[in-house]
């Protein structure tokens, strides 16, 4: 499913115009990258939890020289499923 179809999907459960259902899809991903952005968490009950994970510094390898590189530190975007996204899945 792309966003098109999201929408699509959205528009049709909550019996409201494709164009407002697309801005509130866009509202939504706005404030998820906002929260965490800052450093914080966005937690769905029984769907998620969205969170900033800090990935180490680490010593890696050019694959076409096989040359060591250094890779710095990077915050990274994780996803936790609640219980109910994993069992509705299972």
């Amino acid at each position: 499913m792309n966003k098109t179809e999201l929408v699509d999907y959205i528009a049709t459960k909550a019996d409201i115009s494709k164009a407002a259902a697309g801005r509130s899809l866009d509202a939504v991903i706005a404030a998820v990258k906002q929260q965490l952005k800052k450093g914080g968490t966005v937690t769905l009950v029984g769907f998620g939890t969205f969170a900033v994970s800090t990935r180490a510094a680490r010593t890696g390898r050019n694959p076409r020289t096989g040359e060591a590189i250094k890779i710095k530190k990077a915050k990274v975007p994780k996803f936790r499923p609640g219980k109910a996204l994993k069992d509705a899945v299972n």
